[in-house]
């Protein structure tokens, strides 16, 4: 966990020393909000096109390429360029710096001035990044994601949902919303409850556990693994026969048949515990167990936000059953109840815990599991005003 927290606050280190925040920090938030919006940052997403073959590579180096609004509303109408105009023959996606590909969404601008300003920003912020999430899980043209490093929360979003996804050794992947009292969103109701072994999605996303090298491709998050040295020669023969895509990431992957998972010891007991139908009986099942694995994860259990937990569980259950669309559609209904904190602000306590005041101590409310009513838990489910996300690629 504390290694998560550190990502998300190198992240945070990195818009904070933003340009425009730094100069308007006299001005109203909706005026630097505005400017956001208007693409202030021309080099935060780069793209180059080589022999029919478009690049994508997120230049936030220094945010750990961090998704911001300004770089979906690029990434976005470029994708659809490249399937519908240009009809690329593939496309490849990476993170600039070597350290990471992406590690989350830019929260601290929506839950900075609380729920008053933060429901408008959150809800334009979502729209954008989960229509974006869908166009790649419904992509045309072959989609090549580089999980050359960090690879959390919104940088899954952009990558998991496309055909083609290389891990590294470098690679660490984590969905850490319970955290910050939010929810695997960005479609992580449907690919969590999809991995290879029971109820593995269900216990990464209630305890924000982070996988690495192997491990992403052997659950199957990354469909390939091959060495973070070698990604530059299986750039340029993508490039120079794209065609060929299949066959050339074939060819360069590493055999995972022999290689054992890191959690294998405890998949069973990760299959008994988190296949319970209630979070408290997660809980009650972790105690009975009492075994080393079982106490380090009641231990992370107790940090997280309980009302987060309960989402999370009924969110990745509904979500075994949907499709993608219907998955990121729910997804909006649950990220629009957060920023409006309708039975909840642990999304904005969470967020000031972790990445702005950085005390570690979030104040969850409700406190405790048991105060988490089945009444908070499902209206955070139901359609409401301003939540009907609608897709029109």
């Amino acid at each position: 966990m504390d290694k998560t927290s550190n990502v998300w606050q190198s992240e945070t280190i990195g818009r904070g020393q933003s340009k425009v925040e730094r100069n308007n920090t006299q001005h109203k938030y909706r005026n630097l909000r505005i400017r956001r919006c208007n693409f202030d940052d021309d080099d935060d997403v780069l793209f180059e096109e080589k022999n029919n073959v478009g690049i994508i590579t997120l230049n936030r180096p220094k945010a750990l390429n961090a998704l911001n609004l300004s770089m979906v509303k690029k990434l976005y109408p470029k994708l659809i360029h490249w399937q519908n105009v240009d009809r690329k023959d593939l496309v490849i996606i990476q993170g600039a710096g070597g350290k990471s590909f992406c590690a989350g969404g830019d929260v601290v601008t929506i839950t900075r001035n609380g729920p008053a300003k933060g429901a408008e920003i959150g809800r334009t912020f979502f729209h954008h990044e989960y229509s974006l999430d869908h166009l790649i899980g419904h992509y045309k043209v072959p989609y090549v994601a580089l999980l050359d490093g960090y690879t959390m929360g919104g940088g899954v979003g952009i990558s998991v949902h496309g055909k083609y996804r290389v891990a590294t050794e470098k690679t660490t992947f984590a969905m850490p919303e319970t955290t910050i009292g939010l929810f695997p969103d960005v479609g992580g109701s449907f690919f969590l409850p999809r991995l290879s072994h029971k109820s593995l999605g269900l216990y990464l996303a209630l305890t924000s556990y982070q996988l690495k090298g192997k491990d992403v491709a052997k659950c199957g998050i990354a469909t390939h693994y091959i060495p973070s040295q070698s990604l530059p020669d299986i750039v340029s023969k993508l490039i120079e026969t794209p065609k060929c895509v299949e066959d050339i990431l074939k060819s360069n992957s590493e055999s995972l048949e022999s290689y054992k998972f890191s959690l294998s010891s405890n998949i069973d007991t990760i299959a008994n515990a988190f296949s319970a139908p209630t979070v408290e009986q997660i809980v009650s099942r972790l105690e009975q167990k009492n075994d080393e694995f079982s106490n380090k994860t009641l231990t992370t259990l107790k940090k997280m936000s309980p009302i987060s937990m309960k989402i999370t569980q009924k969110q990745l259950k509904l979500g075994a059953g949907k499709s993608l669309t219907e998955c990121l559609q729910m997804d909006y209904r649950l990220a629009c109840s957060a920023v409006e904190a309708k039975s909840s602000a642990d999304f904005y306590e969470g967020v000031r815990a972790l990445l702005i005041d950085k005390d570690k101590s979030p104040k969850w409310n409700p406190p405790t599991l048991e105060q988490v009513t089945s009444y908070m838990v499902d209206q955070c489910f139901e359609l409401g005003p301003n939540q009907d996300l609608q897709f029109n690629h």
